[in-house]
């Protein structure tokens, strides 16, 4: 996916005089810029829209998205708390942009990170990596919408997410979902009931505990994975 943590890759891509300047006028410009605070189901972006800033998520949860010409709607990515959406290569935002929760952004200047990246090649790899992040991710929607079922499909979900609150230092074995059940369908391609009964599926056998709608407590890691590889026998889908 697009989203990613450049802030940290900029600090330390810094070796050389030319690409100092830059980056140091890129941060500046982050710290001038205020807080924008966007409200649930607020857009920030629009598909077709020109890309003019980069977004930082600081709180909450944006997803990107398109409206299929039936009016169905597919979420293609979350992007959550450090994540940035925007990136592309094209003049044009390629999705829709949605927060799906209050949430707050820092507006990066499109120009300023492209400057960055034509005077230090270290952030030009780091925005190459992100495309191909991004086309791995694609690649993965598609296995996971062409060929898994609805328990494997949401089982892959709970298992990235968990590994997200590993890689943040935060207990993966608890995951706080900010997206709701119609949110999970359409990312995964499913019904809202379908959603709903995998959840009470996955409860049922134990494989997870529903402390509410938004908090699920994954209790055996070991059938989740073997259900998201596709590996679990089907008696226990």
């Amino acid at each position: 996916m697009l989203a990613m943590t450049l802030s940290q890759e900029i600090d330390a891509s810094r070796p050389s005089s030319v690409a100092a300047p830059a980056a140091q006028r890129l941060d500046s410009s982050v710290r001038r810029m205020p807080p924008k605070v966007m409200q649930a189901r607020e857009h920030v972006f629009f598909e077709g829209d020109p890309i003019t800033h980069i977004y930082q998520v600081e709180h909450g949860t944006v997803c990107l998205y398109k409206t299929l010409h039936d009016g169905r709607r597919q979420i293609v990515d979350f992007a959550h708390a450090g994540d940035f959406i925007g990136l592309g290569a094209g003049g044009d935002h390629a999705f829709n942009a949605q927060a799906i929760t209050l949430a707050r952004l820092r507006c990066l200047p499109a120009g300023a990170l492209h400057e960055v990246a034509c005077h230090n090649p270290d952030i030009g790899m780091q925005l190459y990596r992100a495309l191909s992040d991004q086309l791995l991710a694609a690649r993965d929607l598609l296995l996971t919408v062409g060929q898994r079922n609805a328990t494997e499909r949401l089982a892959a979900l709970l298992l990235a997410l968990s590994r997200r609150n590993e890689r943040n230092g935060a207990n993966p074995a608890r995951i706080a979902l900010s997206m709701t059940r119609a949110d999970i369908a359409d990312f995964l391609s499913l019904t809202v009931e379908t959603v709903s009964r995998t959840f009470t599926k996955l409860r049922q056998n134990g494989t997870i505990e529903l402390a509410h709608s938004s908090l699920v407590v994954i209790r055996d890691r070991h059938t989740l994975e073997q259900l998201a590889a596709g590996e679990a026998k089907r008696s226990a889908l």
